[in-house]
């Protein structure tokens, strides 16, 4: 274990490195306790570029000597991903073939090798324009503001202010599925298309009242103090009555509820989908299917 816990990561890349940071930034969630920095060194299109970036990770080294090392590089030529090898062997630093395994993963296969072309453009996914599209559908359907546009959706969240139907719906309109959030408010009857589309398209979200609560105190002292006490928003005892009605509105419409206290965002998206895809094969359909990608069989 490292004495300061200061971790240095190097993205070596051809292109712009997006790739490498990003598979990075997943594997730095795992390592909470070490401070990272992720310093990118992109368009490294021939030797002597990436002579240069060996020389500036060793100077940075030399500033900074209690900071350990790691590379990762994506490099498409064998000979330059061979150089990165020779000097992380030399200086002893930890790296790791981003690309190399998975070009002769695919040319071993296919019995072909791969073009080794710097900066090729990568073809536009399949499902590229529909995440647009569902991202957009989200942002303009955000908090209900067009019921009209119920019937559009693949998938209708429905909850209490701040119980995370925003950067849910935005989450799952990024992943593809058109997504709409309700918010559901006492006293106020929820639009009379809500009541109008399939079923099993609603989820409801909960949250524990406590919760809520700091939720919310904190959102109030961003708005100067609107919305305290008096008005209940911020208030313990009425948010536990306003959950409670909240409840009956959502049985009403017969939906399953998930509970995102301390949820993660993409564990909340995992189980709105199963739930959605689930209830809709009980209705004898299914949730729309999303270009580009399998739908396992039941």
């Amino acid at each position: 274990m490292l004495a300061n816990h200061r971790l240095s990561i190097h993205v070596i890349a051809d292109s712009s490195g997006e790739t490498a940071a990003r598979l990075a930034r997943a594997a730095q969630a795992q390592f909470p306790q070490t401070q990272f920095s992720i310093v990118r060194h992109p368009r490294v299109k021939d030797a002597d570029a990436l002579l240069g970036v060996f020389d500036r990770i060793t100077a940075a080294r030399a500033a900074e000597p209690d900071c350990r090392v790691v590379i990762l590089f994506t490099l498409v030529k064998r000979e330059m991903a061979e150089m990165v090898r020779r000097y992380c062997d030399d200086k002893q630093i930890e790296c790791a073939d981003l690309l190399g395994d998975t070009l002769r993963a695919i040319g071993q296969t296919t019995g072909s090798a791969a073009d080794e072309v710097v900066m090729r453009p990568v073809a536009v996914e399949a499902d590229y324009f529909d995440r647009i599209s569902a991202m957009e559908f989200a942002v303009r359907n955000d908090d209900g503001v067009m019921p009209e546009t119920l019937r559009e959706c693949d998938i209708c969240l429905v909850g209490a202010s701040r119980s995370g139907k925003t950067p849910l719906s935005l989450y799952l309109g990024y992943v593809g599925y058109k997504t709409v959030n309700v918010p559901l408010v006492p006293g106020i009857k929820p639009p009379d298309e809500l009541f109008q589309i399939e079923r099993w398209r609603i989820v409801g979200l909960t949250i524990d009242a406590e919760r809520l609560l700091q939720i919310r105190s904190r959102r109030v002292k961003s708005l100067g103090g609107y919305g305290t006490k008096d008005g209940g928003y911020a208030d313990l005892a009425k948010i536990y009555d306003e959950l409670d009605e909240i409840g009956r509105i959502q049985r009403q419409l017969g939906c399953p509820v998930i509970d995102t206290t301390g949820l993660a965002l993409e564990e909340a998206a995992a189980r709105v989908t199963d739930i959605v895809e689930g209830r809709a094969r009980k209705a004898g359909t299914h949730l729309r299917r999303l270009p580009g990608s399998l739908r396992l069989k039941p």
